[in-house]
């Protein structure tokens, strides 16, 4: 936050509309939400407050590549025990979450890969007897269910592309390591993960190349674990500083970030940014919480929803260093 002192003699517009490109040092009044604005650029990554979900969830599915052009869709808003399963889905423009059409199955602790215009979900439920393999296709419009899973599962991870994806660990009556392959028809059955993990993250562009990581087990315990896919096989490399489950995760195989989750007993807002061979902590969330869902990429991501322990909506824009962010001014 910053504050009217600070902005002293500048011009201020007043816009209906936050500005779509603002240059660093421009202060607006944005006139639809009454609140005063300006944009920074930040000398370290940093998260901000963005524009909170129509319905508050956790444990949704996520797609998107930037902080700016996000999918959120299922989930649930029952806590802490999830009967309510949703199929709301709703899409993210760097300031405003609108609600658009649902999916054809409601879902919670689903996975979705993909962007904004064409995404993926899979999997999910409440758990046995309730496990899905569900998947569905999203067009940028609507939701059609195509071919499913070779394996029903919940609290799994995915990365890739609509045509081009991996769905990897999650939970039958167990935690798992199998590996899927989708090939924009059908899921074929690979290489396992080394190690079986469930809430756990994961980030890569397509099937050829991943980042699995976190996720829980309590024997072995997985929390810190991390692999890298190659397209035939996992390989694991150096753990997480910060153990955790039920976290949000964003990027590529070689530039990822990892945020959030729980460690119990306490919820973590700690971040971590992987750049191909080690994880280095940066700034916390705003927030701390657990099954917060995320999209995007180190330069631009996005943290939406999850548990504080209570339900929320808030969401969090991620921006790296050097990046502009547009920061709320207060009275002070």
């Amino acid at each position: 936050m910053a504050t009217y002192k600070e902005i002293k003699g500048t011009n201020i517009e007043v816009l209906a509309s936050d500005p779509s490109n603002p240059v660093e040092g421009q202060v607006w009044f944005n006139s639809t939400s009454n609140v005063l604005k300006g944009q920074s650029v930040t000398s370290a990554g940093a998260w901000s407050t963005g524009g909170s979900l129509n319905t508050a969830r956790f444990a949704y599915s996520a797609a998107g590549a930037s902080s700016d052009a996000a999918l959120a869709a299922g989930g649930t808003n029952s806590s802490p025990s999830p009967p309510g399963q949703m199929d709301n889905t709703e899409l993210y423009n760097g300031s405003t979450w609108t609600e658009v059409n649902d999916m054809n199955t409601a879902r919670w602790a689903g996975a979705g890969t993909g962007t904004q215009t064409a995404a993926l979900n899979f999997a999910g439920g409440a758990g046995p007897p309730d496990l899905k393999a569900i998947t569905e296709l999203w067009n940028g419009t609507n939701w059609t269910e195509v071919n499913d899973l070779n394996t029903a599962r919940q609290n799994l991870a995915g990365n890739g592309t609509s045509t081009s994806s991996l769905a990897f660990g999650g939970a039958t009556t167990d935690s798992t390591a199998f590996t899927e392959l989708w090939n924009g028809t059908n899921w074929t059955e690979v290489n396992d993960l080394n190690t079986t993990r469930n809430g756990n993250a994961g980030a890569g562009a397509d099937s050829t190349s991943a980042l699995c990581f976190a996720g829980n087990n309590p024997s072995p315990p997985t929390r810190a674990f991390t692999e890298t896919w190659n397209g035939t096989n996992w390989t694991e490399v150096n753990n997480l500083n910060q153990a955790r489950f039920n976290l949000g995760g964003a990027g590529t195989n070689t530039a990822a970030l990892a945020f959030g989750g729980v460690n119990p007993p306490p919820l973590i807002a700690n971040t971590e940014q992987w750049n191909g061979t080690n994880w280095t902590e940066v700034a916390d969330l705003a927030t701390a919480r657990q099954q917060i869902r995320g999209n995007g990429s180190t330069t631009s991501a996005l943290g939406a929803g999850g548990q504080t322990p209570s339900v929320t909506a808030a969401t969090e824009e991620w921006a790296a260093a050097g990046s502009g962010v547009t920061r709320t001014f207060t009275d002070s």
